[in-house]
């Protein structure tokens, strides 16, 4: 009986904390800072970006870098409820325009969404997080 008694306790006790922990796990925030390789597939082409992410609170700043546009700095990007938007500022053929990402996490190291051309075109991308110190850095 007192084992039967025992065994019972451990088991509530184990069907406690496993919520606490899932909770526990929820409340963790993902932080973009570091380097990402992004792939692009426009209404224009494919490519290949590198973006790097710094993340200080829901500001997202970084650098962007891709044959398409060259390197570009921005800042102004928001991450928000595993959401993220962030906007470049290009120019091709002479014409400065907005290139807008915004897009939503799937997994704590790769992101997924939509790519806007200043309203001339659009697409989708995929984010992957790159090791720190790995091939690229």
């Amino acid at each position: 009986m007192r084992r039967l008694q025992t065994f019972l306790t451990l088991a509530a006790l184990a069907l406690i904390a496993i919520p606490v922990s899932a909770h526990a796990q929820a409340e963790k925030k993902t932080d973009l800072t570091g380097k990402w390789l992004f792939t692009v597939t426009s209404d224009v082409g494919t490519g290949t970006p590198t973006v790097t992410f710094k993340q200080t609170g829901d500001s997202l700043s970084g650098h962007y870098s891709s044959q398409t546009f060259g390197e570009v700095d921005f800042k102004g990007g928001t991450f928000k409820d595993q959401k993220v938007v962030f906007t470049i500022n290009v120019s091709a053929d002479g014409n400065a325009f907005a290139v807008t990402y915004s897009g939503t996490m799937d997994g704590a190291d790769a992101m997924k969404g939509k790519v806007d051309f200043a309203g001339m075109a659009g697409g989708t991308f995929t984010g992957k997080r790159q090791p720190a110190g790995g091939k690229g850095e």
